[in-house]
């Protein structure tokens, strides 16, 4: 039983924070707001490692909003075919290049309201461009990582991820919700992967419900 959610979320990042260190960032490569939400966009259901391979070349192939508002849907799907669902993804990014173009002056946006109405970008997807181009933080990104294990460290029993999300900023002091799930993201990549979990070396194994379990 946890008596103060509050104070225990403290204690997880305190802990995160000693283990990984101050200096965690996206691990998508990107070198402006437009890379970021087109690697996003690529990240749904592909790992970080797959879209930096991915947009190693992407980026060198299409260097403005242009190349990718202007783009043959057919012929961009080819070049993201290994992220899975490329098909879809093609689509919706060219998509969004062209509302970019068309409503917001060639601009990525700044704000979750209008982020969240270009093909393909939900809350997730928003919440990491806004605190990773912009450092602006409305919200905390969810991804397969900060669902399973906050569930884990039950923070939440919610699957949906927006339910996730209003629950973690509920508990998450908001100057940290750009880092909480960044120190989520590397504790699910570095030792508590889905598949084989290390619990032994895991820093939060002292406090976690769930590693209490398995211990018993």
């Amino acid at each position: 039983m946890i008596n103060n959610k509050k104070n225990y979320v403290l204690e997880i990042i305190n802990i995160l924070k000693k283990h990984f260190g101050v200096k965690l960032k996206c691990a998508l490569n990107f070198s402006n707001p437009l890379e970021l939400l087109v690697a996003v966009i690529l990240s749904a259901q592909c790992t970080d490692e797959r879209v930096n391979k991915i947009t190693g070349e992407l980026f060198n192939k299409y260097k403005t909003l242009d190349d990718y508002a202007d783009a043959n849907i057919s012929s961009f799907a080819k070049d993201i075919k290994s992220a899975g669902f490329f098909r879809n993804k093609a689509k919706n990014i060219v998509k969004s290049a062209n509302l970019i173009r068309d409503l917001y002056g060639g601009i990525v946006p700044d704000s979750m309201h209008q982020l969240i109405k270009l093909p393909g970008v939900a809350r997730k997807t928003a919440n990491v461009v806004l605190g990773s181009a912009y450092s602006k933080c409305e919200g905390i990104a969810v991804d397969t990582h900060v669902i399973r294990i906050t569930n884990l460290l039950k923070l939440t029993t919610n699957v949906d991820p927006v339910k996730i999300e209003n629950d973690l900023m509920k508990v998450v002091p908001k100057k940290y919700w750009i880092n909480f799930s960044f120190y989520i993201q590397s504790l699910g990549r570095t030792i508590c992967k889905a598949r084989n979990p290390n619990h032994g070396i895991c820093p939060l194994n002292k406090i976690c419900p769930s590693a209490t379990k398995i211990k018993a």
